[in-house]
């Protein structure tokens, strides 16, 4: 059977149990569609939670990005940043949130803050932070369709834009959550298995993470033979570079934990568990589900670096001749994610650091773990795996970010301030609007990403740390906490942050507008736009506690509601109101 063939039965297959899934759970009323109807397992959506958290940025990007542009021990912060975040998010929000016994995000901010205003403003910085995620996304989406169809990236895209809104629309929460489930299991085993093998044939140990740190065939280090590759083409020595200086990588960092816990579609996942103690359980089952693949991607990155850079140049100073290249150097230049020029006319293929002499002028960083299995030659079946797993990586979170979207417009904008006396199923409607409109928009901008996915993705994150995730920790943990000087917080802190990118990557991420470019000399303090968002935070905690200072304090009744949300016996949010 050819590759072509089993690819689309696998992929096939799982495309009509998540569709199925999606039809038999659908959401009959605005509990189940935002919520799952607020009865979910905790090991289930602990599982949910994992397959919504490892995207395409996971998933399709992040070995890709640890192996080239963070260069091994610079990508360590977004190991250190996603993971970090859950511990943050299970600690000190997961059950006080889940506890207030609301919907959403906004509507939290919303009534804890008495103003329609601040859930207005939660509102615009969930959608600014949701929409940027959504991009990364599609990127992804559009690259592991483009792969899987033998197209080009436009035209994969497209294919995946349809297949998202088809089973996002049909499901909400309560389909959402099931199919993600199912999305686990495929993703998970389509990470790990190639892993293995790949492990098991370059060190003999099966455990890629404790492959990563043994010896090959010849006696030496995978890591030590990668650093002498990677160093004689002119890259910078994988195990040792940085990413910038120390303070942008603790600040990259602190901005990928804090944007953990402030992403609306994370959070409004402890919605759906019967009980607080549910959503601290779920809180650690989702970091122990994840932690299987994030465990992993250094391992992956590594060994698929050292796989393409064999490829290219067989024995140190010998050649691949572009006539003779493999099978997988074709199917991916279909795609246009690799492009190979020959600028000296000898039909070798010389890949180097100097970008004069170098004749892969593309090597898409995202291409790499999709490609992994077929540079080192394993069996079909693995392949197919592979596609089948990063198709679901790149679905399952966008339709988890599309919920949070269309929630937010339809349940906290629509309901909650515009029209508070709509009908449960014209609000549905509504939010089945609200998604197509996102999808179409995200689509448009993923055509001309702002960044590879993960870059895209930590942009998004900041967004989300220096805007909502300084609103809840003060909502909770901080009585004195007003109207004025939450509102205050949530603009100063996603202003200034926007500001920044939008000086470095270009207005809505339109490289021709930005006006300081992309470079490191322009940065402040060192600190790159994808880190920016803890600087953001810092700034809107600054603001909101001294606006707050300086205005009336919050009414008795919200104080003793908070007072209420932090004891762990009180009657909980919802009740009080």
């Amino acid at each position: 059977m050819s590759l072509q063939l089993l690819t689309y039965i696998v992929v096939g297959f799982t495309f009509a149990t998540y569709i199925g899934i999606a039809i038999w759970a659908r959401a009959g009323s605005t509990k189940e569609f935002y919520v799952a109807g607020g009865g979910i397992h905790p090991i289930a959506n602990g599982m949910a939670t994992g397959a919504d958290w490892m995207s395409a940025a996971s998933f399709i990007s992040m070995a890709g990005l640890i192996g080239f542009s963070y260069q091994g021990y610079g990508g360590s912060v977004f190991l250190l940043g996603w993971t970090g975040g859950y511990v943050l998010l299970a600690m000190c929000l997961a059950p006080y949130l889940r506890k207030f016994g609301k919907f959403t995000v906004p509507e939290f901010i919303g009534d804890r803050y008495y103003s329609n205003a601040a859930r207005i403003v939660a509102v615009i910085c969930l959608i600014i932070a949701s929409v940027t995620y959504v991009i990364g996304q599609m990127k992804g989406i559009g690259v592991a369709f483009s792969r899987f169809l033998e197209t080009t990236y436009e035209a994969g895209l497209t294919a995946g834009m349809i297949i998202v809104f088809i089973y996002a629309v049909l499901g909400g929460m309560k389909g959402i959550t099931y199919t993600q489930i199912a999305q686990y299991v495929v993703l998970i085993f389509a990470y790990t298995i190639p892993a293995v093998f790949i492990s098991l044939n370059l060190t003999g140990n099966p455990f890629p993470q404790l492959g990563l740190g043994s010896t090959l065939s010849d006696g030496t280090y995978v890591l030590d033979k990668l650093n002498q590759v990677v160093t004689e083409l002119g890259f910078a020595e994988y195990t040792t570079s940085t990413r910038g200086s120390t303070l942008n990588m603790f600040v990259y960092t602190m901005s990928l934990m804090i944007g953990t816990a402030g992403l609306p579609h994370v959070i409004i996942r402890f919605f759906t568990v019967p009980s607080v103690k549910d959503a601290r359980k779920s809180a650690g089952w989702a970091l122990v589900f994840i932690a299987i693949l994030y465990t992993t991607a250094p391992a992956v990155a590594a060994m698929a670096r050292l796989n393409l850079m064999s490829t290219f140049e067989p024995t140190p100073g010998s050649y691949l001749a572009y006539d003779e290249r493999p099978q997988w150097f074709k199917n991916w230049e279909k795609t246009g994610l690799l492009k190979y020029e020959d600028k000296n006319g000898d039909g070798l293929i010389q890949y180097s650091a100097d970008k004069a002499s170098n004749e892969m002028v593309k090597v898409d960083n995202d291409i790499l773990v999709l490609a992994n299995p077929e540079i080192a030659q394993l069996p079909n079946w693995v392949i197919a795996l592979v596609a089948a797993g990063g198709l679901a990586a790149a679905l399952s979170t966008a339709a988890g970010l599309l919920l949070a979207i269309s929630s937010a417009i339809s349940h906290d904008l629509l309901k909650g301030v515009l029209k508070p006396n709509i009908s449960e199923k014209a609000e549905l409607n509504a939010s089945r609007v609200a998604m197509a409109f996102t999808v179409l928009l995200a689509g448009y901008l993923g055509f001309n990403p702002p960044d590879f996915a993960a870059g895209t993705v930590a942009l998004a994150f900041g967004l989300a740390a220096s805007s909502i995730f300084p609103a809840l920790m003060l909502g909770i943990f901080y009585k004195r906490m007003n109207t004025q000087g939450a509102i205050a917080g949530m603009l100063s802190g996603i202003g200034v942050t926007l500001f920044y990118v939008f000086q470095h990557k270009g207005i809505m991420f339109v490289k021709s507008t930005s006006f300081l470019g992309d470079m490191s000399p322009n940065w402040f303090m060192g600190i790159e736009p994808n880190a920016f968002g803890a600087v953001g935070a810092v700034v809107n905690f600054a603001v909101a506690m001294i606006v707050a200072k300086m205005t009336a304090e919050p009414p008795k009744e919200i104080q003793d509601l908070v007072d209420d949300i932090r004891s762990p016996h009180g009657a909980g949010g919802a009740a009080a109101h």
